[in-house]
């Protein structure tokens, strides 16, 4: 909504925050029926303890296992139970949930916002996402797809860790702002068939079938299959094209979306092969990069396909060995009309590479861990009108990148740990870049923890940001950028105030510098190029409360507070909300057999391109899950958006239109069957 709108959208906002206190409430005022349940050995998640979830060992956040309160960082982790009981479709329904995340989307792609930065458009470049340690970041435009363009289908997930703050001191480029560590179900964790069914608002179909078992001679093996259809909405109305010649500003029938993924996983012993495929499709109703408003085709085509082989070996004397070989493939393409004439756009990236990483217990008090990866790429673009045909753009590079890591993890005394690492990443084009990371972790009891955490990340500027010239499209390009930079200090407080609440806070000052965006050429104002011409500082802080019971009871409210600045203007970044709210809620209804799950998402106003605001806003998100009723089968129906809040959100330099509407109320009914 904009401006006009905002004391609806405030009255929305003080109505969510008043909701989520009652949510919380209710929580508390069922803790004593809780605890005369009587205790339930957890046979999985939904029965578990608030001790269960925390001994969860995290593995993302220094690369090797360890207690969520010795990592040194601010952690979530979202279990597979917890995908189930609020219905995420995808992973960036599961990441909008989470405190100091955003999500817009832009009718074709979603755009993840990281503790007050969100810049539309950016591809999630600044956020580093793996999947069973695994870059997903591809190489033409460092993207990470979060929709349902994502690699893998979210029912393949056990757990995600949600790693907040600049990490390239392990894991080098793009973990800027954080790490997504996705952990999916193969081997053990996927046993016998499944088949799973969905249908939903817009037309929305998906099916999925997979299988896994386990072989005497030890060898494991997984493979899953999925496919997913949508109609989109019909009709949509953009007032920016209302005018005769471009339909009164409706686009018909240009929002549908398909998309296809296999994912195969073989483990034998210490080697595991793994191998994932994705194919998404999806029209484009909003006229973007000036293509013909409501004229066919205009849609984006992905394609991701990677190979990985990993062999981990423990030695004798406390000595690990972890060796991962790896290849990646991706391909897009894309049509829209000019004028009347057809034009398509490509790229192709292909990038194979080796890691190699040995981990040392020194004493009883030094963890060392060392690394070193190499990596070759190839990217290509081109564009050209196919009838008839004029090529624009036709360009290809390649690379070789090497890096070097260690860390250690140094216990001083009991109950204080110095974690410290430095990784050096090597780049043909502009040399090496340095980063380390301090964390200084004490916990003065058994069930408390003060993490004090200094990082510094950087952001190579990909290749599409180097050589994307056409002059035809005015678009020129630079190889003359520079990596973007990040420090960030960091104080974080956990700590567990009973058996059944958890209170964690922190506050964060991040200074970002050589911020890459686009500008006008100087020598030529009809060609626009990207540079590194800003920095930007953002100031915050984060609260959130959790709390569960073995009765299935659970519930958590945060709230965080960022200031995001253009050092040049002192303006409040794009795209950037001051503050936002989350709760969520777990509520028993029949034992294990029927729970429901309630979300409240509120965002605040966010600063648009042409310098207005969208208003303020809620989103209600109800999911109520069955299991153990017929034996095998699980049963969700989940109602999104469940309010009808009409909300907008900020339109990169891509768009005619500012803002962008978002979807009103939204449905979903799946079942999972396993046999």
């Amino acid at each position: 909504m904009l401006d006009h709108s905002g004391q609806t959208s405030l009255a929305a906002g003080k109505a969510s925050l008043l909701l989520a206190v009652c949510c919380l409430g209710l929580m508390l005022a069922a803790q004593a029926q809780a605890a005369d349940v009587q205790a339930v050995q957890p046979s999985d998640l939904f029965s578990s303890s608030l001790d269960d979830l925390l001994s969860v060992p995290i593995s993302g956040a220094s690369k090797f296992e360890q207690p969520l309160s010795e990592a040194p960082s601010s952690i979530s982790v979202v279990t597979a139970e917890t995908i189930k009981l609020f219905g995420y479709r995808t992973l960036a329904d599961l990441l909008r949930a989470q405190r100091g995340f955003f999500v817009s989307n832009d009718r074709n792609y979603s755009y993840v916002g990281v503790r007050g930065f969100g810049r539309s458009g950016d591809y999630n470049s600044r956020l580093l996402v793996l999947v069973d340690g695994h870059r997903i970041n591809e190489s033409s435009y460092d993207s990470a797809l979060l929709g349902e363009d994502f690699i893998i289908d979210l029912d393949l997930v056990e757990r995600v860790e949600i790693i907040r703050g600049p990490a390239s001191s392990l894991y080098g480029n793009s973990a800027f702002f954080g790490v997504i560590n996705v952990i999916t179900r193969h081997g053990t964790g996927l046993r016998g068939m499944e088949l799973a069914g969905s249908a939903g608002g817009f037309e929305s179909y998906k099916g999925r079938i997979s299988y896994g078992t386990r072989l005497d001679n030890d060898l494991s093996l997984s493979v899953s299959g999925s496919y997913y259809d949508s109609a989109g909405d019909r009709s949509l109305y953009y007032p920016a094209f209302n005018d005769p010649a471009t339909n009164n500003g409706v686009a018909r029938n240009l929002d549908g979306e398909r998309s296809g993924s296999l994912f195969a996983t073989a483990s034998w012993h210490d080697l595991t092969l793994q191998a994932a495929y994705a194919d998404r499709r999806k029209d484009i109703p909003t006229g973007s990069y000036g293509v013909d408003f409501n004229a066919r085709p205009d849609f984006t085509n992905d394609r991701y396909t990677y190979v990985n082989l990993k062999y981990e070996h423990a030695f004798p004397d406390d000595l690990w060995l972890l060796a991962r070989f790896y290849y990646d493939y991706y391909d897009y393409y894309g049509e829209g009309v000019y004028s009347g004439v057809l034009n398509r756009d490509e790229s192709t990236s292909r990038r194979v590479g080796t890691e190699l990483q040995l981990s040392k217990l020194l004493g009883t008090n030094h963890l060392l861990i060392a690394g070193a990866g190499l990596s070759y790429s190839s990217t290509s673009f081109s564009n050209y009108d196919q009838a008839p045909f004029s090529s624009y753009l036709d360009t290809q590079h390649n690379a070789i990148n090497w890096s070097a890591f260690l860390q250690d993890e140094y216990t001083i005394l009991t109950g204080l740990i110095l974690n410290a690492g430095l990784r050096y990443d090597h780049y043909e084009l502009f040399g090496g870049e340095a980063n380390p990371r301090l964390a200084l972790i004490y916990s003065p009891t058994k069930h408390a923890a003060i993490k004090l955490v200094y990082g510094e990340a950087f952001r190579a500027p990909n290749n599409y940001e180097l050589y994307y010239t056409a002059a035809g499209l005015g678009l020129k390009a630079n190889p003359g950028l520079k990596p973007e930079t990040i420090r960030t200090y960091e104080l974080i407080y956990e700590q567990r105030l009973s058996e059944h609440y958890r209170l964690t806070l922190s506050a964060y000052y991040n200074k970002i510098s050589n911020m890459i965006r686009v500008v006008t050429d100087a020598a030529d104002p009809t060609l626009d190029s990207f540079d590194n011409i800003s920095s930007a500082s953002v100031r915050g802080a984060e609260a959130e409360l959790e709390a569960k019971w073995r009765s299935g009871l659970s519930g958590r409210i945060s709230y965080s507070y960022q200031h995001a600045e253009d050092d040049q203007t002192n303006r409040r970044l794009v795209n950037s909300p001051l503050h936002s709210a989350k709760a969520n809620l777990v509520l028993p209804l029949v034992g294990e057999q029927l729970m429901s799950g309630i979300e409240l998402q509120y965002l605040g106003n966010r600063t648009t391109l042409a310098g207005s605001r969208t208003g303020d806003h809620v989103v209600t998100n109800l999911t109520l899950f069955s299991q153990k009723w017929i034996r095998g089968l699980d049963c969700s129906l989940s109602l999104y958006n469940l309010f009808d809040q009409r909300y907008d959100d900020p339109a990169s330099s891509d768009h005619t239109m500012d803002t962008i509407r978002q979807d009103g109320f939204g449905w979903r009914f799946k079942a999972v069957y396993r046999f």
